[in-house]
């Protein structure tokens, strides 16, 4: 498996290269059409990748497969392999949505110009897939005690009432965190934006740039999120290759989806109702997976996967179907109407 990991890593890595280097080279305002389209084309390439899934773990490629998955004590086929690769990347997809929401009340709250947007959430993701590789790294060792799945499922069906029943938006209020108030304490950080840069030099000293801060706090926020969607994919499977890619592939397409939903985001009121129930379904299925498959038979996990769809389409049609506010969000409002402040010429800057 060495070389496979290798080879999915220096793939990713690559696509990023293009993405960065190649198709957005150059700081622009992304428009819902463009966002569309790339979402459309991180979706297919995720999809094309299960095709790789179903082959390798069909045909134990350089010992796909050959490692006992712990969470239904199964050896992965290739058709098994798929759907658990698949019903992880449908759960981590669906739970980025909630936060995309909290990453728009971030950048209205630093006023961050749209066309530096990307960048932010470009190394905002590369940092995010790092951090994730360690805490799978971290939960495919503890699945092994069986104790900790049963942990993990509570913490699940405790974090989806708790999102049913608490309200998303007021509860962000990145002016109040910790992280803002420990990084502007220990770290000066200039009140302008100073084009796409992070970093900067003033009278001598280094700086943090307001985009550098937003940076911080896409971060720290992905790392908030992680601590429920790592649990909810090891509810699916504990192959650590499966677990990573899906969450890897979610990922990429998140900056994207991020694009496509901001301008709409007033209209999906009932999605976060619908990834509190997507949790507590998830939390369920973990705690009694040996019943469920008992009773169900092997392709519960396919049930699972057409449940999750079922839930997530249920309420995204009643929330297009409920009529829209008036007035608009405030929190989009200030979103659109951002523009990129002067820069100050008299500063060096360092990239």
């Amino acid at each position: 498996m060495f070389w496979i990991w290798c080879g999915f890593v220096v793939f990713v890595l690559l696509l990023l290269a293009l993405d960065l280097g190649v198709f957005h080279r150059k700081d622009h305002v992304i428009k819902t059409r463009e966002a569309l389209t790339w979402t459309g084309v991180w979706i297919a390439v995720a999809l094309l990748f299960s095709i790789f899934i179903y082959f390798g773990y069909e045909h134990r490629w350089m010992g796909m497969g050959q490692q006992v998955d712990w969470i239904d004590g199964t050896h992965n086929g290739g058709w098994a392999a798929v759907v658990k690769y698949l019903t992880g990347y449908v759960i981590e997809k669906s739970l980025s949505v909630d936060n995309i929401f909290v990453m728009a009340v971030l950048f209205s709250y630093f006023a961050v110009p749209a066309m530096y947007q990307h960048r932010v959430l470009f190394w905002g993701i590369l940092g995010a897939i790092a951090m994730r590789g360690v805490m799978i790294a971290l939960g495919a060792q503890l699945v092994k005690y069986h104790w900790v799945i049963w942990v993990f499922g509570a913490f699940l069906i405790f974090t989806g009432l708790k999102m049913m029943f608490t309200r998303g938006e007021g509860s962000h209020d990145p002016g109040k965190n910790p992280v803002t108030r420990a990084v502007r304490k220990l770290v000066p950080v200039t009140e302008e934006y100073h084009g796409h840069l992070f970093i900067v030099r003033r009278a001598g000293r280094l700086m943090l740039t307001p985009l550098a801060l937003a940076l911080v706090l896409v971060e720290t926020t992905d790392l908030v999120f992680a601590v429920d969607s790592i649990p909810a994919i090891f509810a699916i499977t504990a192959d650590p290759f499966l677990v990573f890619t899906s969450n890897v592939f979610a990922i990429l397409g998140l900056r994207s989806l991020y694009f496509a939903l901001s301008g709409m985001m007033d209209r999906f009121r009932y999605l976060k109702v619908s990834l509190a129930v997507v949790l507590i379904v998830v939390g369920v299925k973990m705690v009694t997976a040996k019943y469920l498959k008992a009773y169900l038979g092997e392709h519960f996990n396919l049930y699972l996967l057409a449940g999750v769809f079922a839930i997530l389409g249920v309420g995204v049609v009643a929330s297009l179907r409920k009529p829209r506010s008036t007035g608009g969000s405030p929190m989009t409002d200030r979103f659109h109407k951002q523009s990129a402040p002067a820069t100050n010429n008299s500063t060096s800057f360092i990239r």
